[in-house]
């Protein structure tokens, strides 16, 4: 099941105030474990985030690196002549 960003943030609220309540949450509600959930999906988040802008970095980087190959490689016409 995925989540929304609005349905993760009041489960959130939620949350806090059964952790908030103590003694007098309602019983059997796994406060601590749901919290310990939420903090991984953000921590997925984060890394979600941190792969998503080294893959760009590194598109950029080859086709620079193509772009760069392709200006020091000589015309096909000039290799042809050579064979």
């Amino acid at each position: 099941m995925i989540l929304s960003s609005s349905q993760l943030r009041a489960l959130k609220e939620r949350n806090d105030e059964e952790l908030r309540k103590g003694k007098h949450a309602k019983y059997g509600y796994p406060a601590h474990t749901i919290q310990d959930l939420l903090q991984t999906v953000e921590a997925v988040k984060k890394e979600k985030k941190k792969w998503k802008q080294l893959a760009q970095e590194r598109g950029k980087v080859l086709h620079e690196v193509i772009a760069l190959t392709l200006k020091a490689v000589p015309a096909a016409s000039d290799v042809d002549d050579d064979l």
